[in-house]
């Protein structure tokens, strides 16, 4: 008869329970982001973000995009949510803080300053409560750069880096390497601001962060079937691709702050309202920035202040009689919906349907033309995010809005 091999028998076992041990903590693991090979200081691993402004899942679909499509099998892909309002200022500073709006406090392109009563632009890097991404680099010895395409970013969010560049304010500088920039409406802005950030990785071997915002115009511009969109997009996606081969090994993540679609209808809810014998303190649309060619600061989410918390009710009413509106929320509701700063917004939030904006007019209500396009709504808020040559391993189910992509970094 032939004898039994226990110790064999035990050494397999042994390594299946180790095994399955080893799965389960991964599975289990209490953090979303496992260290392995963590960036460290003054780590010569090189990260390269790309918050590009408007670049929905239809612009990318739609688009000639080699290189993101071979990021997208490579590497992490998904379909993210963007936060509301779905504009720029708002998710760009929640990426590059790696918080939400109730934390870092930016809650639109535009607000009422509880200080004053007025309404403000969203562009003073006071404004912002939480660390940017730099500060966090910063403190690790790791140098940094910010590349926008649009001023106002530079100035909410470059604490932290070495410099902020951008084409509307470039220095002698960098006009004397990169030429006289063109013009902030147009789509060759994006082309210089992209290779102004490879002239960089190329000569500028200190630094390790590139943090890139290209400009949303071409989107407001042209719908994702439209030749000069996909001209833009394959553009931008060749300058990604020349970044791929300067910097190889580099961290590579992007997404965007929101989608662009076609809004067909404006509603000025203050006018409408007192022409119905309603009357609010304001109301604002915090889509509204400088780049009035954009989308005349029309946007699918105003912000209602009234005049006495007794008119609350009256008010709601009044504005669900519009056309095109598809919900009125209170602040609370918005606060705990959207994770907003209440000090920031307004005792109400009014969300449109997906063709209807809100603004200031003339006349109570306006008729769009054909080729407008605008954000704001949760129509809007849907939004591509790649990761490449990620270091640690991530949970890609975890990651389920676009701030999240870069939250790990440096902390």
């Amino acid at each position: 008869m032939r004898k039994n091999k226990p110790a064999k028998l035990s050494r397999i076992h042994v390594k299946g329970l180790v095994l399955l041990i080893t799965c389960f903590l991964l599975l289990h693991s209490p953090s979303w982001v496992i260290p392995q090979k963590p960036l460290k200081p003054g780590s010569s691993k090189k990260v390269i973000i790309i918050m590009m402004d408007g670049f929905g899942i239809d612009y990318y679909r739609k688009s000639n995009m080699p290189n993101l499509n071979k990021i997208e099998k490579r590497g992490i892909y998904k379909p993210v949510i963007s936060l509301m309002p779905s504009v720029t200022n708002l998710n760009n500073t929640s990426i590059c803080t790696g918080t939400l709006p109730i934390v870092h406090g930016i809650t639109g392109n535009s607000f009422v300053n509880p200080a004053t009563g007025n309404e403000e632009f969203m562009e003073e890097d006071s404004l912002v409560l939480a660390p940017t991404i730099f500060e966090r680099a910063e403190k690790k010895g790791v140098h940094s750069l910010l590349f926008s395409s649009k001023k106002k970013t530079t100035g909410l969010l470059f604490k932290g880096t070495d410099e902020a560049i951008s084409p509307e304010t470039a220095s002698k500088k960098w006009i004397d390497v990169m030429g006289a920039p063109p013009s902030i409406y147009s789509r060759e802005v994006n082309y210089w601001l992209l290779n102004a950030a490879i002239y960089s990785m190329q000569h500028n071997p200190a630094i390790d962060l590139f943090y890139i915002h290209t400009t949303d115009y071409p989107m407001h511009t042209w719908a994702p079937e439209e030749k000069e969109s996909k001209e833009h997009l394959h553009t931008l996606d060749s300058l990604i691709g020349r970044m791929m081969e300067v910097l190889p090994n580099a961290v590579i993540l992007l997404t965007a702050d929101h989608h662009v679609n076609h809004k067909s209808f404006c509603w000025d809810i203050e006018k409408a309202l007192a022409k119905r014998n309603i009357s609010i303190k304001m109301a604002i649309s915090p889509e509204r920035d400088k780049y009035f060619k954009h989308h005349r600061g029309f946007g699918g989410t105003s912000y209602v202040y009234l005049k006495d918390s007794s008119d609350r009710a009256r008010v709601i009413q009044g504005i669900k009689q519009f056309k095109g509106v598809d919900e009125v929320i209170t602040r609370q509701e918005a606060v705990k919906r959207f994770h907003l700063m209440p000090a920031r917004i307004g005792d109400l939030v009014v969300l449109g349907d997906s063709t209807t904006v809100f603004g200031d007019l003339d006349t109570e209500n306006e008729v769009l033309p054909a080729n407008y396009r605008s954000h704001g709504s949760l129509y809007e808020a849907k939004v591509p995010l790649f990761m490449y040559n990620t270091p640690p391993v991530i949970k890609p189910s975890v990651i389920q809005y676009n701030y999240q992509i870069a939250k790990w970094l440096y902390n």
